[in-house]
């Protein structure tokens, strides 16, 4: 998964030699780099270059796909920063995360230290938390996956979100054309009958170079805008281009956001779903 903190420093990252991988704690796990040639974030994100793609190349569902599956991958490793600003407080975390498919993640706290070890796991239909300062693990009902995660503007389900797009929305093209000097498409995504979402519409815009996202924009069920993320900075991060920072701001306080920002990021490395464990939810501290 990927993330942007705002106002956190860079973390410089290791020299890694090939076939090690860079763990929460800075010392290097044994590990090796799959050889595939499809997209690689939870966030499930997560390698190669898309060229641009006419519109008739392609349909919407089908492109909107390849830009979530850019988000995700098959396994990935991050090192992130989140920076939170709201009109009463700011605050900063470091974050180590993993993920494995659509349906196993691990995101923990690194610091600030009184933070440090607090954790979220996703293992196949059930989320949990881990609190180390009481030293308790707490499995989340549905009916808290849209509550903000860590005071963050994230929640929950934006963190540790196991479905796919394509699954849940009907998907159609309502622009395509030049925005800015930026090719792009724009998106309008409805809910389908009985998905199990909270939006009652997403509108996406995506560039045509590189089939990078620029921002999304979620509403309600009464068509009022909620909030906007939009995507930055594009870098190669192993061998793929993906934006490094996202940024959410709510629509309703627009001083607010939060950014989250990838530092380090590893596509299709060696997990297993026994990583995904309760005892590794609880062994970071």
């Amino acid at each position: 998964m990927v993330l942007h903190i705002r106002g956190a420093p860079v973390i410089p990252g290791p020299v890694r030699t090939p076939g090690e991988l860079w763990d929460s704690r800075r010392h290097r796990i044994p590990g090796r780099f799959r050889a595939r040639g499809g997209l690689v974030i939870p966030l499930a994100l997560l390698g190669c270059l898309f060229s641009p793609l006419a519109a008739h190349a392609q349909s919407a569902r089908e492109i909107i796909d390849r830009v979530d599956q850019l988000m995700r991958g098959e396994s990935s490793i991050a090192r992130i920063t989140m920076d939170i600003q709201t009109e009463n407080w700011d605050r900063s975390l470091t974050l180590s995360a993993w993920s494995l498919g659509t349906e196993h993640s691990l995101i923990r706290v690194e610091s600030p230290q009184k933070e440090a070890g607090t954790a979220t796991l996703r293992a196949d239909q059930e989320v949990w938390n881990y609190l180390p300062r009481v030293d308790r693990t707490l499995k989340l009902p549905s009916s808290m996956m849209a509550g903000s995660w860590m005071g963050s503007h994230f929640t929950n389900d934006d963190l540790v979100k196991e479905s796919r797009l394509v699954d849940d929305y009907g998907i159609e093209i309502e622009f395509d054309g030049t925005r800015d000097g930026v090719d792009v498409w724009e998106f309008l995504l409805v809910p389908l009958p009985e998905a199990p979402v909270v939006w009652g519409k997403i509108r996406y815009q995506v560039s045509k170079e590189g089939l990078l996202p620029t921002w999304t924009r979620y509403y309600d069920e009464s068509d009022e805008l909620i909030r906007t993320m939009t995507f930055s900075e594009n870098r190669m991060m192993g061998s793929r281009l993906v934006p490094t920072v996202m940024t959410i701001r709510p629509a309703d306080k627009p001083e607010e956001s939060t950014v989250v920002r990838y530092h380090e990021l590893e596509f299709d490395v060696d997990l297993d779903e026994d990583y995904f464990s309760l005892r590794n939810l609880r062994s970071g501290r």
